[in-house]
């Protein structure tokens, strides 16, 4: 799950795998506990549009800049000065098929959306000097003339110049001065590239087309099916290079899972197989895996035309959209967890192993508790709805069997409100059990339960969820903190407006959600931070924290649920180029210039990521640690956590970790020391270097990216 704020203590020291500190979803992390006035904070609208460059592509007087002597471009040279985050390398050999590169060199201060843009999209370059950081070294001062140049033809498209962004001040956040170069009036079909004709060095190159993200949303949702627990992973389906047996499937293991406290009592047994990989562990946790299984449902509904039936996993073909069939195998996984009373489990823990399939010791489970079956009946509910509504008789049966689950599942956790259980917790004797916490607190089982409780009012029209959910929706802190959003409870902020657009619901609450979350947008750290080109990269964020990309696919959805739900038609062109910011992000449009996507450089990444933590894509693996040095690396399409400022090695090294377990085995420089957005390097190192706090997978932030990335799929 993400890793939102700062991680608690771990309760292993000397262990070569330790527990992870996890912070849930709906829970705001301490990090930003300081930062949410300043959320409430309005800003003065603004009737024109936001964001773009002074003046367009001829605006700003580069010649009156100051700065330090120009350098060429370096192309993938690392070792600068303060260190290399180790993104410099491409992510693969694979060119994507795209023309033969230029001639002109590339320059690492030229950064865009490697992947590219769509014709009627938004399309700013930046130009970059940095002046904090491990790059402080390096320099860059923009020429005078710039152009967009077709790389077929070598043809310029386009000539301009950059605009400065803030007067040529240096972005605390980056660490960078910087410049935009702003070819949005391209609309042409092709592969572009930016040049700086007077230092005759070149970005990336790029695609602009309509169908641009749709390979890359497929090896996005590709994901999930590499993290199935259980599944044969057929090279048909995974490739060669990830092909694997079935893992957790044998004795003691998920067909046989028993219960944690009573291992020895065959008595326990459950056949629990299924779900997902959370992270790069293989726990299961049910409250976050019924959040995969929304989103995914979500992802659908919020935009049909962009899924289709062809993503090579088992199941394609079967005239389902891929990504339904993905939340399926979740909905199946959630029903084995629940109980004849009702009840759902909370946890399933699981043994880890390079591959999978190598894994053999037990798998254990939770007890169940108020939160998991909350959490559960929200996604019965809305499968029940969504698999109903597709005209198979089969799916209709199916449905109708979640909706029994879920109405089931309401009435148990009213029956008991207040069943904890803490996983790998020394005071409950759960120790060991899973990493992350995943058990929440009184406000996060209250917006669980309004979740549930949108999802079954639409299903039902039972009078009795409309009025749980009417009796508390303004204790939400979207209400209570005075027109209130922010990333970190996007799932209820979503509920809020999902339940606003259901028919049935009072008009008056209709009003008052909508009403509410419009003001809230229309805040400094939303649209204020927009209008105010805040970040010179386009995708401002207040806080960077464990799991920072997750967060910047939680604000860009924020952004693009004013169009979803019709907030206000008027910034609807804002909105989604708002939200469209945060995909070039990820994409490659960061001080980096790089894609935080796992292997996709058979698909248009030039620099992404090559190593991650996972258990599966190990440190020290011949087979999948590095990409371009190991024989396959890890799988495509995983989105990593992303920069964290936060990031430290084990508490241990202070004293020493025992030996053989070093804390300098690598430099640490970046991440450390280094401004927000820098604090960040291409690593998978374990215990006690603890590189997942910053390059850890999580279906969390996978998913966010996913429902975010279709929104600009055709």
């Amino acid at each position: 799950m993400s890793h939102f704020g700062a991680p608690p203590p771990r309760s292993c020291s000397v262990c070569p795998r330790p527990a992870r500190g996890f912070a849930v979803l709906r829970r705001i992390p301490l990090a930003v506990i300081s930062c949410l006035a300043l959320y409430a904070v309005g800003c003065d609208s603004k009737e024109n549009s936001f964001g773009g460059p002074a003046g367009g592509v001829a605006g700003g007087d580069p010649t009156a800049i100051g700065g330090r002597a120009a350098s060429a471009g370096d192309g993938n040279a690392g070792g600068s000065a303060g260190g290399d985050p180790g993104v410099g390398a491409p992510a693969s050999a694979g060119s994507g098929g795209r023309a033969a590169q230029p001639d002109a060199p590339l320059s690492k201060f030229i950064v865009l959306d490697q992947f590219g843009y769509r014709p009627d999209s938004e399309k700013i370059a930046v130009v970059r000097d940095p002046q904090v950081g491990f790059d402080a070294g390096d320099a860059f001062t923009p020429g005078t003339s710039y152009q967009l140049v077709d790389a077929a033809t070598s043809t310029a498209v386009l000539t301009g110049q950059v605009s400065v962004w803030n007067a040529g001040a240096t972005d605390a956040s980056s660490g960078d001065r910087a410049w935009w170069f702003d070819f949005s009036k391209v609309t042409t079909p092709g592969t572009y590239y930016v040049l700086d004709v007077e230092r005759g060095v070149r970005s990336d190159t790029f695609d602009i087309a309509e169908t641009v993200y749709r390979e890359v949303l497929k090896r996005a949702v590709r994901t999930f099916f590499y993290q199935r627990v259980g599944q044969a992973k057929a090279a048909e389906w995974a490739g060669a290079g990830w092909a694997d047996s079935a893992d957790h499937v044998g004795p003691g293991q998920d067909h046989e899972c028993r219960l944690f406290s009573a291992k020895a009592d065959a008595g326990t047994s459950k056949d629990l197989w299924g779900g997902w990989f959370d992270a790069g562990d293989y726990n299961k946790y049910t409250n976050w895996t019924a959040t995969y299984v929304v989103s995914l449902l979500r992802a659908y509904l919020e935009n049909k035309p962009a899924w289709r039936d062809d993503y090579d996993i088992p199941e394609s073909g079967n005239g389902i959209p891929d990504v339904l069939d993905e939340a399926k195998w979740g909905l199946d996984y959630l029903s084995r967890l629940q109980n004849a009373d009702g009840s759902v489990l909370s946890i399933v823990g699981e043994a880890g192993g390079s591959p999978p399939s190598a894994a053999t010791e037990p798998s254990y489970y939770g007890p169940a508790s108020t939160s998991a079956t909350l959490s559960s009946a929200g996604a019965y509910a809305l499968g029940a709805t969504v698999f109903g509504g597709l005209g198979s008789a089969a799916l209709t049966s199916y449905a109708a069997g979640l909706k029994a689950r879920a109405t089931q599942a309401w009435t148990w956790a009213a029956q008991n409100p207040n069943v904890l259980f803490k996983n790998n917790d020394g005071p409950t004797g759960s120790s060991g059990l899973g990493a992350g916490q995943q058990e929440t607190d009184d406000y996060g089982r209250l917006t669980m339960k309004l979740e549930a409780a949108a999802y079954l009012y639409e299903l039902t029209k039972d009078a009795q969820f409309r009025t749980f959910f009417e009796a508390n929706y303004k204790t939400t802190h979207l209400f209570a903190y005075g027109n209130f959003a922010y990333p970190y409870e996007a799932a209820v902020q979503e509920a809020l407006l999902y339940y606003a657009a259901i028919a049935g619901v009072a008009p008056a609450v209709k009003s008052d959600i909508r009403t509410t979350y419009g003001a809230a947008m229309n805040t400094a750290n939303n649209f204020g931070a927009q209008q105010s080109n805040a970040d010179p990269y386009l995708a401002f964020l207040e806080d960077y924290v464990w799991g920072s990309n997750g967060t910047k696919a939680f604000q860009g959805m924020m952004f693009y649920d004013l169009i979803t739900f019709g907030i206000d038609g008027a910034k609807n062109a804002d909105a989604q180029r708002a939200a469209e910011r945060y995909v070039h992000y990820i994409h490659g449009l960061n001080p980096l210039g790089f894609v935080y996507l796992s292997n996709m450089g058979d698909y248009g990444a030039a620099h992404g990521v090559r190593s991650f933590y996972h258990t599966w894509f190990s440190h020290g693996s011949a087979l999948w640690d590095v990409v371009g040095t190991s024989k396959y690396g890890p799988a495509p399409g995983f989105l990593t956590g992303g920069p964290n400022p936060s990031y430290a090695v084990d508490g241990c090294c202070a004293a020493g970790c025992g030996a053989g377990n070093s804390c300098t085995s690598e430099p640490l420089s970046p991440p450390l020391g280094q401004p927000a957005q820098k604090s960040y390097k291409d690593f998978n190192t374990s215990w006690p270097i603890d590189s997942w706090q910053v390059t850890e997978n999580s279906d969390s932030y996978q998913v966010a990216y996913i429902r975010l990335l279709s929104k600009f799929v055709k």
